[in-house]
C-alpha cells in the first residue's frame, strides 16, 4: 500500500519487479488515510518514509519508518 496514486503507481510496480520482488496485492490509496485503512484490511505490518503515515499506522498495526528520499533529507 502506498500513498502514490496513478500514475506514479506504475514506477513502483516497476521497481519491485526489477528488484525480483514478487507482490501479491499492491494498494495505491493517493493521499487517503492510512491507519483506518490498514485496520479494516487486516494488514501485518506497514512501511513508509513519512513519520505521520507511520504514526496513523501504528495504532492498529507494526509500523516501521524508512528514512530516506527527499522528505527525510536533513537542511545543512
Amino acid at each position: 500500500m502506498t500513498a502514490r496514486a496513478a500514475p506514479t503507481h506504475e514506477r513502483v510496480v516497476r521497481t519491485l519487479r526489477a528488484w525480483g520482488i514478487r507482490i501479491d496485492e499492491a494498494l495505491f490509496l493517493g493521499g487517503m488515510s492510512k491507519g483506518a485503512f490498514l485496520k479494516a484490511f487486516g494488514a501485518d505490518i506497514f512501511f513508509d518514509d513519512q513519520k505521520g503515515h507511520c504514526e496513523s499506522a501504528a495504532m492498529h498495526v507494526a509500523a516501521a519508518h524508512v528514512p530516506h528520499g527527499i522528505t527525510n533529507e536533513k537542511i545543512l
